[in-house]
């Protein structure tokens, strides 16, 4: 009995670890995540690019999450290999920086952060304060988790179970190493596993030595998680997590033989304790990024012939313009046809999102070649709608039933909105953007400030919209209506802050104060159109009211007695 109360606990403990981690990561990202590509994609030297990966994930939680992105954006063609791979191997280091702190003994903290945090989620409004106490919130919960690790083991320490299974592990090294391997990966954790690992040898469940090697084992599985969770992604992008494999992988297995042969030979005399485990983990990790940075840039040879881009035929589709997902002739069952045109609007989406994400860097650049590249894709945009007003006039209503015709029409009606949203971007940024260069002008280092930071959070909304779309979840949807109301208030402040340094004068407000406020205008109505998926499902599940005007006014006491009168 006492084995299976044990059991029921670690799982229990386990998976709040898991869920603190991931309502960490998601407070984080829901707030900041519109930044990160711009501050993972600059200019950078293999140190700088370290650097920021080590930030990413102490940030984030998670190295994973931080090699996740960086495949990302080397698919798209915005980060470089060897840019990328010095990022992860920082992330590495950041993540094991992340579980320095959380080892210490913090439970006197769990109260403060749970009030603080409690407070800023349930009481305020707006989005940051908000997810400040996700965050707070999070942070609590992975002490708490870690507390019930701790007292879970209490039950059976002194039982044979226990010290049977870290007898064992510790004389078996590669046992111990290949189970701290499938802990991490299971978990999909590498911080979880981890601070498991240090938790069990802190109160003396297992000895060094067994968790030493555990540790490592968790440093290699967790490599992995990136490889099989880019297997879907282009090669370009999963060279960068295959090329962290190897390296981790190998100074892993290197380690794990030179560790171990010091141990049992007593070269590194008798180490104990958790906060020692620590900072062998903080070591690998921060010696294998020293060892390993100055070969990023010889790896991506051959890693590109490991992993070298298919043949594409002449007459094959462009990359980045699939076909049309409708079919005139095969209509198909009601699913079938939802699903297509489903997959059309998701093409349309990634077609605005490919207008829309170089519009800014028009403003500086005034490329006459890229702003013809824009059109050109609203030309594009503008057959998906036609092609989709076609499909949905050519379905057979008495055959689809109502509830389906009108799923059928809510997304034609989006489909207009992400035409129009393309107009947004091709008639009048790249407009404003002509005049701008035309005029040789330039935005307030602050206004400028204001605009990109409004563009990321559109671009993040635009992700947002497209998983709506698919999954039809309310929760996402409830969220992307209230990132709509903070890029309105995003609009508001901005344009309050502009005329306040107009009032001060300041020259380069007053140069671009009408191209400032006229793409203020254009970047809120492009999200309002993108935005406007939710709104079906909303209406559906009874989350959005039809209009804000007040329905029944209250008759005025002057009214009152008229009537009484009358």
């Amino acid at each position: 009995m006492a084995i299976v109360s044990f059991l029921i606990s670690l799982a229990g403990a386990t998976m709040l670890l898991l869920f603190a981690v991931r309502m960490v990561r998601t407070g984080i990202e829901r707030s900041y995540g519109a930044s990160f590509q711009r501050v993972m994609t600059g200019q950078r030297s293999y140190l700088q690019a370290s650097m920021v990966g080590l930030s990413m994930a102490i940030v984030l939680q998670s190295s994973a999450a931080v090699a996740l992105l960086t495949s990302g954006f080397a698919a798209g063609g915005m980060l470089a290999f060897p840019a990328g791979l010095a990022m992860v191997l920082g992330g590495d280091l950041g993540s094991a920086l992340i579980i320095q702190i959380l080892s210490f003994k913090l439970d006197w903290l769990v109260p403060l952060l749970l009030a603080i945090g409690g407070y800023l989620f349930v009481k305020t409004e707006s989005k940051k304060p908000r997810q400040l106490g996700r965050i707070l919130m999070g942070v609590a919960f992975i002490l708490i988790s870690l507390r019930f690790l701790r007292e879970a083991m209490d039950p059976i320490r002194d039982s044979a179970f226990l010290p049977a299974i870290a007898d064992y592990l510790a004389r078996d090294y590669i046992t111990a190493f290949l189970v701290g391997g499938a802990l991490a990966f299971v978990m999909h954790s590498s911080v979880a596993a981890i601070l498991m690992c240090v938790t069990l040898v802190q109160i003396g469940a297992i000895p060094f030595a067994a968790g030493l090697s555990l540790v490592l084992g968790a440093n290699f599985g967790s490599a992995f998680i990136p490889v099989w969770l880019t297997r879907g992604m282009d090669l370009s992008a999963r060279r960068i997590p295959f090329a962290n494999l190897a390296l981790r992988g190998s100074w892993a297995v290197i380690t794990l033989f030179a560790a171990t042969t010091a141990l049992r030979a007593g070269v590194l005399g008798d180490l104990q304790g958790g906060q020692m485990l620590v900072n062998a983990h903080l070591a690998f990790n921060a010696s294998l990024l020293v060892l390993a940075l100055p070969f990023c840039g010889r790896l991506s040879a051959p890693f590109e012939r490991l992993l070298p881009d298919p043949k594409v035929s002449e007459t094959a589709v462009q990359p980045g313009r699939p076909a049309s997902a409708l079919d005139m002739r095969n209509i198909g069952s009601p699913s079938q046809a939802l699903s297509s045109l489903k997959r059309e609007l998701l093409r349309m989406s990634d077609l605005v999102e490919s207008m829309f994400r170089p519009s800014l860097e028009l403003y500086r650049s005034g490329d006459k070649e890229q702003i013809r590249a824009v059109r050109d894709i609203d030309v594009e945009v503008n057959e998906c709608l036609s092609g989709v007003r076609k499909f949905v006039a050519a379905i057979p209503a008495e055959d689809f039933g109502k509830q389906n015709a009108k799923v059928a029409r809510d997304l034609m009606e989006y489909a207009i909105r992400l035409e129009t949203a393309g107009d947004v971007v091709a008639k009048r940024l790249t407009v404003l953007a002509t005049s701008m260069r035309k005029n040789g002008a330039s935005f307030s280092k602050e206004g400028w400030a204001e605009l990109v930071e409004m563009h990321e959070g559109i671009l993040a909304n635009l992700k947002l919209a497209s998983n709506v779309l698919i999954s039809d979840d309310l929760e996402s949807a409830r969220l992307l209506s209230l990132e709509k109301t903070e890029i309105k208030r995003a609009e508001r402040d901005s344009r309050k802050r502009h005329l306040k340094r107009l009032q001060h004068g300041s020259t380069e407000s007053f140069e671009t104060s009408d191209i400032h406020l006229e793409t203020l205008r254009a970047l809120r109505e492009f999200n309002s159109h993108i935005a406007a998926v939710a709104y079906p499902i909303l209406y559906r599940n009874g989350q959005l009211l039809e209009t804000r005007l007040i329905e029944e006014m209250p008759r005025t006491q002057k009214g009152s007695d008229t009537e009484v009168k009358g």
